[in-house]
C-alpha cells in the first residue's frame, strides 16, 4: 500500500524535535503497520536511522496509508 505524507507532517520534520527523522524513516515505519487503520491512530516507538525515536499518526484511505503527523521524542 502506498504511503502518503501530509504537508503538515513534512513541515514538522523541519522542527528541532523531529531532527534526524527522514521521509524514508516515516515510509518504512508506516509500511510496517499491519492491517487496516480505519481512524487516525497514534503508533509509538519507531526508530529512525539516526537513532531518534518517533511516533506517527496514520490512517488508511482507499488505496493508500496517510501519515497525518510525526512526533519526535
Amino acid at each position: 500500500m502506498p504511503v502518503v505524507i501530509t504537508e503538515h507532517a513534512r513541515k514538522r520534520l523541519n522542527q528541532r524535535r523531529q531532527e534526524g527523522i527522514s521521509i524514508n524513516d516515516i515510509i518504512e515505519a508506516a509500511s510496517g503497520i499491519p492491517g487496516y487503520v480505519p481512524a487516525a491512530t497514534r503508533f509509538r516507538g519507531f526508530m529512525a536511522k539516526s537513532g531518534r525515536v518517533f511516533d506517527i499518526v496514520a490512517k488508511d484511505l482507499p488505496g493508500r496509508r496517510v501519515v497525518v503527523t510525526v512526533i519526535g521524542k
